[in-house]
């Protein structure tokens, strides 16, 4: 039998009816949120599974807009987030879509943002509150928030991993786990770094100076 927390059996500290369409669901689109920045103007959620079938009575669709804005599963104003987001000036629809062989609860959210930039990612609310991301635009990619956890795409080129963990180690940062995806060699990666302490925003800055990284984000564990 395996061993299971606390947070496993209760579930977690949540507004809404269910911890995998509510809570996981915002857990979701907060990821999303803090992946892509400010700047949100529309999102197309496409909705798969029993995510589809039951978003309206679970409050997957008002979880999965808090979450766009930044608010955590248990914030109360995700009961109002039909109003709050329009008041945001955050334009959104709500799909029904098949995206293969994926868990019943997953949801792919298209992101467009001020800028004209646009993101895709998908993450699937796998229980209890607890979610994965399992794409980011056309990466597969495979990693839960559980941790603080440090976003880099970059040019998949020899030392860069080398010169990023040798920059946290100089700031006492411990990497959990560590994770590379790339399309294929020299081409555009994505390094998702899991670590047991936060990481300063100066080792942050330090890690973006690579001419090779385009993106270096840091997403902190809700």
């Amino acid at each position: 039998m395996g061993q299971y927390s606390v947070f496993d059996i209760v579930g977690p500290i949540m507004i809404g009816p269910s911890s995998s369409h509510t809570a996981g669901a915002a857990r979701l689109g907060y990821m999303v949120k803090k992946i892509v920045g400010d700047g949100i103007k529309k999102v197309y959620f496409y909705l798969h599974g029993s995510f589809a079938k039951t978003y309206n009575g679970h409050g997957t669709d008002k979880a999965l807009l808090a979450g766009i804005m930044g608010y955590h599963p248990d914030d109360e104003r995700i009961r109002d987030a039909f109003s709050l987001v329009h008041d945001a000036g955050i334009e959104y629809e709500f799909l029904e879509a098949d995206l293969g062989d994926v868990h019943p609860n997953t949801v792919k959210m298209k992101v467009i943002m001020d800028t004209g930039e646009q993101w895709e990612i998908t993450g699937s609310s796998v229980g209890a509150g607890k979610i994965k991301i399992i794409k980011i635009n056309t990466m597969e990619v495979d990693f839960d928030g559980e941790y603080t956890s440090l976003i880099i795409y970059h040019i998949d080129r020899p030392g860069i991993v080398a010169n990023i963990t040798a920059i946290l180690a100089r700031y006492g940062v411990n990497i959990a786990f560590m994770k590379l995806f790339r399309e294929k060699k020299g081409c555009k990666a994505i390094l998702i770094l899991e670590t047991d302490e936060s990481i300063e925003q100066k080792a942050i800055e330090e890690i973006r100076q690579n001419k090779n990284i385009e993106l270096a984000k840091v997403i902190e564990p809700i």
